[in-house]
């Protein structure tokens, strides 16, 4: 009998690792990244509090179009760190949240780094 490796359980095993590392404050917070089949997910998090700061999604209404892929990842990038901005956030610890930082992930990175957000 094969057995078929669970991607997700290994990603959340990856995560739960880096999550051990870094950590978000209020002046750096922490830009989580959620990535589905359709949509890819940010938000800023203030771990010591526990609450987010700022978030974006493919899902707002300023997102056009198909939100599963890169144009749609930098759009969400671009968005998250306007919207950072506004509440006076310029820095921030990159969560890649257990996925290869490659692709969508390394795309809503640099539309994030485009926008003016540092890390």
């Amino acid at each position: 009998m094969v057995n078929k490796v669970n991607t997700n359980k290994a990603r959340l095993h990856r995560h739960k690792r880096v999550r051990g590392k870094i950590s978000g404050t209020a002046t750096k917070p922490r830009l989580n990244v959620f990535r589905s089949i359709n949509n890819i997910y940010a938000q800023l998090i203030d771990d010591v509090k526990g609450v987010t700061l700022v978030s974006a999604s493919t899902l707002d209404k300023e997102i056009n179009g198909y939100g599963g892929n890169k144009e749609a990842a930098k759009e969400v990038g671009k968005l998250i760190a306007q919207r950072a901005t506004s509440k006076n956030i310029t820095e921030a610890v990159f969560d890649r949240g257990g996925y290869i930082f490659h692709g969508r992930i390394k795309e809503l990175a640099d539309g994030a780094r485009e926008g003016g957000l540092k890390f």
